[in-house]
């Protein structure tokens, strides 16, 4: 596996941004309107989202981020691999910082929304391998048959 540098992201640089626009229209090819809730990159910069891209060799690789819900309770948001980068390890890379740092900042709880499309099928099995299980709409989801709620309780 490469070496990555994972930042703390501001998300004004073009390659991060291109990285969020193509993840927001694949996730509208692959799901009704409605159903899609991948936050758009001024969301992605609001006060209670942490932002973090993962480079290679000055390329982006993938990114990912965290939602505080409440204090005990983080969503991961974005998590997104680029397709130069994939099947290189580069989920398991950002699923795991991410993991770390819902730990460092007193989480309890880490949760997701993923598709429940064939499309997703290798999205929710990196989580189902990280531990995260099934689990009811949290936060402001409802039910909706396009969505997988996944949580894992942090130790």
């Amino acid at each position: 596996m490469s070496d990555y540098t994972i930042l703390e992201d501001d998300l004004t640089g073009g390659e991060v941004v291109a990285l969020l626009e193509q993840h927001l229209a694949e996730m509208a090819s692959h799901t009704p309107a409605e159903s899609v809730h991948a936050m758009p990159v001024a969301r992605l910069s609001g006060p209670d989202v942490t932002f973090w891209s993962v480079w290679s060799d000055g390329r982006i690789a993938g990114c990912g981020a965290l939602k505080e819900i409440d204090p005990q309770h983080a969503e991961i948001k974005s998590m997104r691999v680029a397709d130069d980068f994939r099947r290189q390890g580069v989920g398991e890379v950002v699923l795991r910082h991410l993991l770390t740092a819902a730990k460092d900042r007193g989480f309890e709880r880490v949760s997701l929304e993923t598709g429940s499309n064939p499309p997703f099928d290798p999205a929710r099995a990196l989580y189902a391998r990280h531990g995260f299980t099934p689990c009811e709409p949290f936060a402001d989801y409802v039910l909706d048959p396009w969505s997988v709620f996944m949580t894992l309780e942090l130790t």
